[in-house]
C-alpha cells in the first residue's frame, strides 16, 4: 500500500461537477493499493496517519497529529501511484491491485480512519475526479508498505 499523505488548509473533491468530498484542515490523502495487500498493511497505515505528527503546536514545531488537531481526512483512490515508468514512456500499472480488489480494500481502508473517530470524506472508487487541495506547508509524506510475500 502506498499513500500520498498532504496537509491541507482544505481540499475537495469533484465529479462531474459535483462535490462529492469536502474538507477543512487536516489531511488530503491519494491511496493505491498494491497487488497483494492485506488488511494487516491498511491497518498499520491507518493507525500510522491518524498518529503522525506532521501539524504545528503552538511553538510552529511539528509536534500533532489529525487525531490532535480534530482535524478532517479526504481520501482519494489512486492505482497510478503505482505506476512504474522505468522502461519506455508509457507507466505500467503491474503492480496495481485489479479494481475490484482495490475497492474492497480501499473501503476497509476508509472505514479504519473512519473508527479513528474524525470526519473522513472520500472521492469516488474508480471515477475521473478533480480535486483541489489547498496545501498548508506544504507538508507532504509518502508512506508505503509492502506486503509480506
Amino acid at each position: 500500500m502506498r499513500a500520498v499523505l498532504q496537509r491541507v488548509k482544505e481540499s475537495r473533491v469533484s465529479v462531474d461537477g459535483r462535490i462529492v468530498g469536502n474538507i477543512s484542515a487536516g489531511l488530503n490523502i491519494l491511496v493505491g493499493i498494491e497487488k497483494g495487500d492485506t488488511e494487516e498493511e491498511l491497518a498499520y497505515a491507518a493507525a500510522k496517519i491518524l498518529s503522525m505528527r506532521i501539524f504545528d503546536d503552538k511553538d510552529g514545531r511539528m509536534n500533532l497529529s489529525v487525531r490532535d488537531i480534530k482535524g478532517e481526512i479526504l481520501v482519494i483512490s489512486q492505482f497510478t501511484l503505482y505506476g512504474d515508468c522505468r522502461r519506455g514512456n508509457r507507466p505500467s500499472f503491474e503492480r496495481a491491485a485489479p479494481g475490484n480488489e482495490a475497492e474492497k480494500l480501499y473501503g476497509k481502508f476508509v472505514d479504519m480512519l473512519k473508527n479513528g473517530g474524525l470526519k473522513v470524506e472520500t472521492g469516488i472508487f474508480g471515477a475521473d475526479m478533480e480535486v483541489n487541495i489547498v496545501n498548508d506547508g506544504p507538508v507532504t509524506i509518502i508512506l508505503e508498505r509492502k506486503a509480506k510475500e
